[in-house]
């Protein structure tokens, strides 16, 4: 979920599985794309149970494949204010983004650049709440929300995804 809404991140995949000779081995990464390169997911706590041996050949064929590993942490990832902040924009996934409102943050964001959220939703008119667009939009990765150095509020800057 954090990884979606951050702004380096160009794009997710799953992979169950890795197909190697002699074998294939199971290993549930996510494979991140960031702007300066191809991450695998190394969550410290969530790491599956495997000897020595099976952990270099899982991450061997992992760096085959042009995976570096992204080392974090169970604290890493609960850290605030990113972790509210995700949580929060990620109930609006899934919801209907009004036209109208999308034309207008899209078309502000472009004029003016980035801006305070509170800025951008006070130039908002519509008769919707124009907050859940924005959030609609942002995790739909159309705009940028600064989620890692405030709680989400006014002060939020907000750029357009690059």
């Amino acid at each position: 979920m954090q990884a979606s809404l951050d702004p380096a991140v160009r794009s997710i995949e799953y992979l169950p599985t890795i197909p190697t000779v002699p074998t294939t081995w199971d290993v549930d990464a996510i494979a991140i794309e960031r702007d300066h390169g191809r991450y695998y997911l190394d969550l410290i706590e969530a790491r599956p149970r495997r000897s020595i041996a099976q952990r270099l050949m899982v991450a061997h064929a992992l760096l085959d494949l042009g995976l570096r590993p992204l080392v974090q942490t169970e604290t890493d990832v609960m850290r605030e204010p990113r972790c509210s902040n995700a949580r929060t924009v990620f109930e609006y996934a899934g919801r209907p983004i009004d036209l109208g409102l999308r034309m207008q943050i899209l078309g502000a964001l472009t004029d003016d650049g980035a801006m305070p959220l509170g800025e951008l939703l006070s130039r908002l008119r519509s008769h919707r709440d124009p907050v859940t667009t924005v959030m609609s939009l942002a995790c739909h990765d159309l705009i940028e929300l600064d989620l890692v150095s405030t709680p989400l509020g006014p002060h939020t800057m907000t750029r357009l995804r690059k």
